[in-house]
C-alpha cells in the first residue's frame, strides 16, 4: 500500500481518518482558547501553558494504570465515547465564574482519558490497513494533526478575537462531539485485540514487557524525550506574542504537515535509516535561534523549519512496531502516545518555570539546547545495526500472562 488512493479506498481508514480530524480541530480550538483564557485571568506563562499542554501530564497515570484496556476495549464504542467524554469536559471549561482550579481539575481527567485513545485507534490502524500500509496511513493521520493544527489554530485565534474564549470552547465541543458521531457510525464492530481483563496490574506486566527490551527502550527515550522538551517550547508561544500565538502554532503545524508528507509518501526505505538522525537533530536545532529573539516573520519561518523534525517520530514508530508482538501493539503505541504526550506536559512545566525566571525566549533556548543533547546521547542505541543484532524475534518472544 503506497499511494494515498489506495489508502483512502478502505472505508474504515476513512472513518478513522475523519473522527481524528474532527478531534484535532477540537482540542486546537478549545486548547488556544483556554490557554488565553487562563493567561488573562492569571497572567502566568506557567499556568497558560499548563492549560495548552497540562492534559499531558496526565497521560502518565492512564499509561501506568489503565493502558492494557488499549487492547481489551471494543475499538468503535472506546473511539466513540471518548470523544463524546471530550465534548462534555470542553463545554465545562465554559461555565462563567469556573475557578482555575476547577478548570485543571477537569483537564486532569481528560488527559487520564485520552491516554487510552491513543493505543485504541493506532492499534485499530494496525487492523484496518495492510501491513506495509502502516507508515502511510499513520503519516496521513500525522498529516491531518498538521492540517487541523494549522486550521484550528487559526480558526481559534479568529474566533478568540471575534467572540471570547468561552464561546470558543463552546466551538470547541461541537467538535469534539462531530467525531464521536463520526466514530459511531463510520467504524465497523470490532472483538478487542486481545483477551482478559483490562487491570492495574495486566498494564504493568505488558509495560515491563515492553521496556524490558533495550532497543525498544532506545526508541521510546527517543520518541518521547527530544518531542517533549521542543514541546515545552511551543507552550510559551502564547507567552512570548500573545498577539501572534496562533501564528506560530499554524507554523508549527505546517512544519510538521511537510516532514509527514515527505517521510510517509516520498521517503525511499532506504532513506529512513539515514535521516532519521538529522531530522531528529532539526526538531531542535533551529530554536537556538530564539536566543536573539527574532522579529515574527523570522520567527515562523524558524518554527516551520524545526517542525518538519517532527517527521523522525514516524520512523521511529516503524521501528517499535518491528520490534513488538502484534498482540501488544496497541499497548506499545499507546505507551509511546502517552510517554510523549506526557513528556510534552513535562516540557511545558519546565519551559514555564524557566520562562518565570527570566524570559519566553532563553526557556526556549534552554529547552532546544536540552533536546540536542538528549539526541546525542541516544543516538548510538538507535543505529540501525545494532537495532537489528539486538531485536527480539517476534514469534519466539513470550508474552506476559492476562490477568485472571
Amino acid at each position: 500500500m503506497r499511494t494515498y488512493r489506495q489508502l483512502f479506498a478502505v472505508p474504515e481508514y476513512r472513518a478513522l481518518f475523519f473522527t481524528s480530524v474532527a478531534q484535532v480541530a477540537g482540542q486546537t480550538v478549545s486548547g488556544l482558547a483556554l490557554g488565553t483564557l487562563i493567561f488573562a485571568a492569571t497572567g502566568s506563562p506557567l499556568l497558560s501553558a499548563l492549560s495548552m499542554f497540562g492534559p499531558s501530564l496526565a497521560q502518565v497515570v492512564g499509561a501506568t494504570m489503565l493502558m492494557s484496556a488499549a487492547d481489551r476495549l471494543a475499538p468503535r464504542a472506546a473511539l466513540a465515547g471518548l470523544p463524546l467524554m471530550f465534548a462534555l469536559a470542553t463545554a465545562a471549561q465554559a461555565i462563567p465564574g469556573l475557578p482555575v482550579a476547577g478548570a485543571f481539575g477537569i483537564l486532569l481527567v481528560v488527559g487520564t482519558l485520552a491516554s487510552v485513545g491513543g493505543g485504541v485507534r493506532y492499534g485499530l490502524l494496525n487492523e484496518v490497513v495492510a501491513k506495509d500500509g502502516y507508515l502511510l496511513g499513520r503519516s496521513v493521520l500525522n498529516m491531518s494533526v498538521g492540517t487541523m493544527q494549522i486550521c484550528g489554530y487559526g480558526l481559534g485565534g479568529l474566533l478568540v478575537t471575534a467572540l471570547t474564549p468561552r464561546t470558543t470552547l463552546l466551538v470547541g465541543a461541537g467538535l469534539f462531539l462531530a467525531a464521536a458521531i463520526t466514530a459511531r457510525l463510520g467504524l465497523s464492530p470490532r472483538p478487542p485485540r486481545a483477551r482478559g481483563r483490562a487491570s492495574v496490574r495486566q498494564t504493568w506486566r505488558n509495560n515491563a514487557f515492553l521496556w524490558s527490551s533495550v532497543p525498544r527502550r532506545y526508541v521510546f527515550l527517543a520518541l518521547w524525550v527530544p518531542n517533549g522538551l521542543i514541546v515545552g517550547c511551543e507552550s510559551l508561544f502564547v507567552a512570548y506574542s500573545p498577539r501572534h500565538a496562533g501564528v506560530l502554532f499554524a507554523s508549527a503545524a505546517f512544519g510538521m504537515l511537510i516532514g509527514d508528507v515527505v517521510a510517509g509518501r516520498f521517503l525511499p526505505a532506504r532513506w529512513r535509516a539515514v535521516l532519521g538522525p538529522p531530522l531528529r537533530l532539526l526538531l531542535a536545532a533551529p530554536y537556538l535561534a530564539f536566543a536573539f529573539e527574532p522579529p515574527l516573520v523570522v520567527t515562523a519561518v524558524i518554527v516551520a523549519t524545526a517542525s518538519i523534525g517532527y517527521a523522525a517520530s514516524l520512523l521511529l514508530q516503524e521501528n517499535l512496531m518491528a520490534l513488538t508482538p502484534e498482540e501488544l501493539s496497541g499497548q506499545a503505541l499507546g505507551l509511546h502516545s502517552s510517554g510523549m504526550l506526557t513528556m510534552q506536559g513535562v516540557g511545558a512545566v519546565v519551559a514555564g518555570v524557566i520562562a518565570q525566571w527570566s524570559s519566553p525566549a532563553a526557556a526556549m533556548t534552554v529547552m532546544a539546547v536540552l533536546s540536542v543533547g538528549v539526541t546525542l546521547v541516544l543516538a548510538p542505541g538507535l543505529r540501525v545495526g545494532r537495532v537489528s543484532a539486538l531485536a527480539p524475534s517476534r514469534r519466539t518472544v513470550a508474552l506476559p500472562p492476562p490477568s485472571s
